[in-house]
């Protein structure tokens, strides 16, 4: 296995007094799979939108590539090689989708290489080629999460955390959207993958962390974990 590429360490993070994410330690591997499952309210989004410099921890650090980005600012993260596609297929209905995805070169060595970045984004979703110039209003739900996608692509990341992707999406459309995660992964990007579907994420990651009540409860190589183990952790039983 190799060097940890993201190391998560004691991370503590709130809103309020509440406390979201508590004490989180988790290693990422390089150019591999890793899944973070747990049900809905364990933590999962908060965790990554604190890697992603979105949220500020109050406790803990983040290592990225061997620097501490604890709490540095997203725009900062993002220039360092690491892209969050956040929950929610989020894009600006009011722009193209050529436009949307333009956005997410505005680090200026992605500007440099926009178009070829563009390209690599068509050849990965070639629906979103055709209808580069439509609006991203008019587009499906699945459609749009592949623009978000494609948008975090564009600084072209070393790490790309995809929180919660499959969310209200019909099955087909899950399916190709895995299909093109496994792609880029085997492209040699590293991907951090959130679900609550526990199988998919299990199938998909080669290592998975489990979280309960803001805390990573169990980690371990996903093919190497048992069923009820697994069952225990989600369900803290």
């Amino acid at each position: 296995m190799s060097e940890p590429i993201l190391k998560v360490e004691g991370v503590q993070a709130k809103y309020g007094d509440f406390v979201a994410v508590e004490e989180a330690t988790l290693d990422v591997p390089q150019g591999i799979i890793v899944s973070v499952i747990g049900a809905n309210g364990a933590g999962k989004s908060t965790l990554m939108d604190t890697i992603a410099g979105v949220h500020k921890p109050t406790a803990g650090t983040i290592t990225f590539k061997g620097e501490d980005i604890t709490g540095m600012p997203a725009e900062k993260v993002v220039l360092r090689g690491l892209s969050l596609v956040p929950q929610g297929s989020r894009c600006f209905i009011r722009m193209t989708v050529e436009d949307n995805l333009v956005m997410g070169s505005y680090p200026k060595a992605a500007r440099a290489k926009v178009k070829d970045s563009l390209e690599r984004v068509y050849e990965l979703f070639p629906v979103l080629k055709e209808k580069r110039n439509d609006l991203s209003g008019s587009l499906s739900g699945g459609q749009r999460q592949m623009v978000a996608i494609g948008r975090a692509l564009m600084t072209n990341p070393e790490l790309v955390l995809f929180d919660e992707i499959s969310l209200g999406l019909a099955p087909t459309i899950i399916k190709d959207i895995y299909a093109r995660i496994k792609q880029i992964s085997g492209e040699g990007m590293t991907v951090v993958l959130v679900e609550q579907d526990t199988k998919r994420a299990i199938k998909t990651g080669e290592i998975s962390h489990v979280m309960l009540k803001g805390k990573v409860v169990l980690s371990g190589r996903s093919a190497e974990l048992g069923e009820e183990e697994i069952k225990k952790a989600y369900f803290g039983l």
